[in-house]
């Protein structure tokens, strides 16, 4: 059996915001997907430790993107998702993998994944409206619960990204 080290969310801090920690898990995936998850880890590892001060919502972000990618394999290879979610998933895992985005990656460095998060959290919690949530949380490697984890998510894309990117994304998603 393979396996990965997946992280996510954590708790909260003192001051009442919502803090991400890392988690070890154990999970068998293809080696193809581990690859690009570990390539993935290394670049935010990378990003997150050239950090001066204390990491913001955006390195809380990045934090979830091996997961949340690890995630969108996983259900794109559910046989109980539907075929058009699965358009929806492929189109994210593509956002990760093409150079082309908004943000590219091989420009900007490990911060470039914050589009493709922001991306990938609105394609899950699209999804939602038509999957059982009991297949995310099968699929979900991270600590905590895939569904805070996406509200949460959803609620700190405002102040990271401009809001004509975030009107974007939201429009190819509707």
């Amino acid at each position: 059996m393979e396996s990965s080290t997946d992280s996510q969310t954590g708790g909260s801090s003192a001051s009442g915001t919502t803090t991400l920690s890392t988690t070890p898990t154990t999970r068998s995936d293809s080696p193809r997907m581990n690859r690009f998850y570990d390539k993935i880890r290394k670049n935010i590892e990378a990003t997150i430790s050239g950090e001066q001060d204390k990491p913001g919502r955006g390195s809380e972000l990045l934090l979830l993107v091996p997961d949340i990618f690890a995630l969108l394999w996983r259900l794109v290879n559910d046989p109980r998702v539907s075929g058009k979610n699965k358009v929806l998933l492929g189109s994210g895992i593509a956002y990760f993998i093409l150079p082309i985005d908004l943000l590219p990656e091989s420009l900007v460095g490990g911060i470039g994944y914050l589009d493709d998060v922001i991306f990938s959290i609105y394609i899950l919690n699209k999804l939602l409206s038509d999957t059982d949530e009991e297949i995310l949380r099968e699929h979900w490697s991270g600590s905590g619960d895939i569904l805070d984890t996406i509200k949460r998510a959803l609620n700190s894309t405002d102040g990271i990204a401009k809001s004509d990117v975030i009107d974007r994304v939201k429009k190819m998603m509707k």
